[in-house]
C-alpha cells in the first residue's frame, strides 16, 4: 500500500467513526504521543488531546449530531506528515475541511482536523452562466 492509500484509509476511518459514531474508533485514530489540535466549525481551538477527545465524546454521544459524508479528498504526503482536504456533506450545507496527519508507530495517526463552511468557492469551481452572443 502506499502512503497515499494508507492516509485515504485513515481519513475514511476518521469518517467511518464519525457515522457510526464510534468513541473507541475515533480515539484510536488520534495521535497519542503527538501534540494534537481540533477546530469544529463555529468553536475556537481546542489545543490538547483531553479536549479534543472530550469534544468528540460529546459529538459522537449526542444524537442530534449531524450525519456527515466526506467526498472530493486530495491527498498532500510530504514525508511522515500528511495532509488531506476534502468536503463534508452535512445537513443544511457543505463544509470544507482538513485532517492532518502524522506517521506514529508506522501508522498514520490524526493530529489536526478543521471544518469549516463553504461560503462562497473559487472562481474555478463555480458554474459559468452560459450565454449566447
Amino acid at each position: 500500500m502506499t502512503d497515499n492509500d494508507a492516509v485515504l484509509a485513515a481519513n475514511l476511518e476518521f469518517y467511518r467513526a464519525f457515522a457510526a459514531r464510534d468513541i473507541v474508533a475515533m480515539d484510536t485514530l488520534w495521535a497519542r504521543r503527538s501534540p494534537v489540535t481540533c477546530v469544529h466549525p463555529g468553536w475556537t481551538a481546542l489545543r490538547d488531546r483531553e479536549s479534543v477527545m472530550g469534544s468528540w465524546h460529546g459529538i459522537l454521544s449526542n444524537p442530534d449530531a449531524p450525519r456527515i459524508a466526506c467526498f472530493d479528498e486530495q491527498v498532500f504526503v510530504h514525508g511522515d506528515t500528511a495532509l488531506v482536504l476534502c468536503e463534508e456533506e452535512i445537513e443544511g450545507g457543505t463544509l470544507m475541511a482538513s485532517n492532518l496527519f502524522l506517521r506514529e508507530d508506522g501508522a498514520w495517526r490524526l493530529v489536526h482536523h478543521h471544518a469549516g463552511q463553504i461560503v462562497t468557492r473559487q472562481a474555478e469551481h463555480r458554474r459559468r452562466p452560459s450565454r449566447l452572443n
